[in-house]
């Protein structure tokens, strides 16, 4: 097995559980990237919060795709107002 193959097969079990960051993102888009001072976060703003993703090498590459795949990405504040 190829190192390539090793590399693909550790990205699809670390990514798997954000596969949906990336898929279709819709109008509007559900999941947006959030740079903040402190760093660049997914968040959804459906249920308008960040999504936590606590490992970061695995958030580099949802960010990644997320970038590929046409995430609206944004300074501002992405979600409504919190009541």
């Amino acid at each position: 097995m190829s190192a390539l193959a090793g590399q693909h097969d550790t990205d699809v079990d670390a990514l798997g559980p954000y596969t949906h960051l990336w898929q279709d993102p819709g109008l509007p888009a559900r999941w947006v990237l959030w740079n903040t001072p402190e760093g660049t976060l997914v968040f959804d703003t459906e249920i308008n919060c960040p999504v936590f993703i606590d490992d970061e090498p695995v958030l580099g590459r949802v960010l990644h795709r997320m970038r590929r795949a046409g995430a609206p990405e944004s300074r501002d504040y992405p979600g409504r107002p919190c009541s």
